[in-house]
């Protein structure tokens, strides 16, 4: 089962707070993902904290084509997880 992103939210640096359907919650931190041609614009924090949450693929996305899978975000975020159901 692919897990449904409910909100994100910009926290500070490359960090991003992030809530799932299964009510689970917790904050990611991105610097270490920000490789390749589509992420490395994503190094310019101003660019990087203008994502948007996708309905469409249930993920968030930037303005540069980038975008990263729900289930890369869910797994990264349980392990440092504030809230769990």
């Amino acid at each position: 089962m692919i897990p449904r992103i409910e909100s994100a939210q910009y926290v500070a640096d490359y960090r991003i707070r992030l809530r799932f359907a299964d009510g689970c919650e917790g904050e990611i931190d991105l610097r270490g993902e920000l490789w390749g041609d589509v992420f490395e614009p994503l190094k310019d924090p101003a660019l990087f904290r203008n994502f948007h949450l996708s309905p469409e693929l249930n993920t968030i996305t930037w303005s540069t084509g980038a975008d990263l899978a729900p289930e890369f975000l869910y797994e990264h975020c349980i392990g440092k997880l504030a809230v769990r159901p």
